[in-house]
């Protein structure tokens, strides 16, 4: 470029430079007066103008939180480039992310292009039309968003082996397998693949991909999420309990919490899972030895106070908010659960630091507020434990219902199948992940989206607009019994 053709390129990488009136009145200045090319760049930079040419660059959540590790980002405002990664994360999660998901939704349609920033080697532009195609296309078809898999201090070795990661790693303790508010999807153009933030399809279709009554009731937030947690050969996880609606609402502004559940993919023998106190516990000590642990010098006797069952492949053990909880070693849990799942009170973690070197900390303040102390041993065999009722059968396969509790808003529901199953969204998004088999495809009886293939533990979404589809075993699996786990939000 020449002097002649631009007249200059102006950097407002800052929120803040938009919030500042003298810095946008001299940016707006400097614009009103140019009469060759101006190229303006940063955080919200459509803010000082209407561009002629809007090319927006979009990066998945978890690249963000990577470079956040790496000391690659800062957070707005600050130069706080080696901070603690959590920190971050929380800041950009409660507040940045929040600020930024508003500005996109309000200028999505000023579009031209949507630039892919996650690879800082080989940026990729896509031109809006096609982004926009792209994401109506996936609000009315089955599909995948891109998983991503991350180390824990108590993480396992079944994930680098069932799908087949990286053996150098220590471990893996976590799958992200469904999570749209940090997962990313694939858009492929050709031979290439743009990979962009996968909530842009509820921000873009939210009755498409939701369905009314689930947007109407949650607004553009995807209500499910699904991950992995990998303890085979691991450790536990921390001793934990998550908030009551009430105390989320008054505490936190969110409108629901985090109801989930532990479906056992795989367990060796011995695996136990941490659910419920034992019936009689003495609420007075069980809080006197929770906070003398929390000053490091003492180690809190978890099973003293707490239910420990025996697990096995296939079971589902349910945790409505409100009951401490925590999977063992040797375990390897398909999670279930509601999305606000950053609302997490740890009550004890084993005394281990995380893999910073720094211990790992608890929210005793809050957890101990939430705690559901008449959820005993008898309660919570009744009312957590292995809830199966076969709801229906027919000719090569048998459904059944496996909860959630009634306090939660999730329905699931487990399908054993050697031949098709019929399926219905009945207006509201299916998620469903292949539990046992090799191989599945999914269908539409009117041909209305093109076949779907899934292997095994993958998880995939059906928008509330394909109504009627089929699941058949395919591939290695045809002809034998398989089983998927499917999740909806109750109407």
């Amino acid at each position: 470029m020449t002097d002649d053709r631009v007249f200059g390129i102006m950097c407002l990488n800052k929120l803040s430079d938009y919030l500042d009136k003298e810095k946008l009145s001299e940016a707006k200045s400097r614009i009103d007066g140019a009469s060759g090319l101006v190229i303006i760049y940063g955080v919200g930079a459509s803010l000082a103008c209407e561009p002629d040419l809007y090319i927006y660059a979009d990066l998945a959540r978890w690249e963000i939180q990577k470079r956040y590790r790496g000391g690659e980002i800062a957070n707005w405002k600050t130069d706080n480039f080696y901070d603690d990664a959590l920190v971050m994360y929380k800041r950009g999660f409660f507040f940045e992310w929040r600020v930024a998901d508003r500005h996109k939704k309000e200028n999505y349609r000023k579009f031209d292009y949507i630039l892919d920033t996650n690879n800082c080697a080989n940026a990729k532009m896509l031109d809006a039309n096609t982004f926009f195609c792209a994401l109506k296309e996936a609000a009315h078809r089955p599909f995948r968003v891109v998983p991503y898999f991350d180390q824990g201090v108590w993480g396992g070795q079944w994930m680098k082996e069932k799908c087949d990661l990286d053996k150098s790693s220590d471990n893996y303790a976590w799958c992200f397998d469904c999570v749209p508010e940090e997962n990313s999807i694939l858009i492929k153009v050709g031979e290439t693949l743009i990979e962009v933030p996968s909530i842009n399809i509820v921000f873009l279709h939210p009755v498409e991909l939701l369905g009314e009554k689930i947007y109407a009731r949650y607004g553009t937030e995807f209500p499910i999420r699904f991950d992995f947690l990998d303890t085979m050969e691991g450790g536990n996880l921390s001793l934990q309990v998550h908030p009551l609606t009430e105390y989320i609402q008054e505490n936190f502004g969110m409108p629901y919490t985090q109801d989930e559940s532990y479906y056992l993919l795989d367990a060796r023998e011995g695996a136990k899972v941490y659910l419920g106190f034992n019936t009689g516990v003495d609420r007075e000590a069980f809080e006197e030895d929770l906070f003398k642990s929390e000053m490091g010098d003492f180690e809190f006797p978890a099973n003293k106070y707490v239910n420990l069952f025996a697990c096995k492949k296939h079971d589902h053990f349910l945790i409505p908010a409100g009951t401490i909880h925590c999977t063992g070693s040797n375990t390897m849990v398909l999670e279930i659960s509601s999305t606000p799942f950053i609302f997490t009170f740890k009550l004890w973690d084993w005394g281990r630091a995380g893999l910073d070197g720094r211990l790992r900390p608890v929210h005793l303040e809050h957890g101990v507020k939430n705690l559901q102390y008449y959820r005993d041993t008898e309660w919570t065999k009744e009312n957590l434990i292995n809830r199966f009722e076969k709801v229906g059968e027919g000719d090569g396969w048998v459904e059944e219902r496996t909860g959630l509790h009634e306090r939660e808003p999730i329905e699931t529901r487990r399908h054993f199948f050697s031949k098709t199953v019929e399926h219905n969204t009945n207006g509201i998004v299916n998620v469903i992940n292949l539990v046992e088999g090799g191989q599945a495809i999914v269908k539409s009886p009117d041909s209305s989206f093109e076949p779907f293939v899934v292997n095994y533990a993958e998880t995939f979404i059906i928008p509330a607009s394909v109504g009627k589809y089929t699941i058949t075993p395919c591939g290695v699996s045809k002809g034998k019994t398989i089983i998927t786990l499917k999740a909806y939000i109750r109407c």
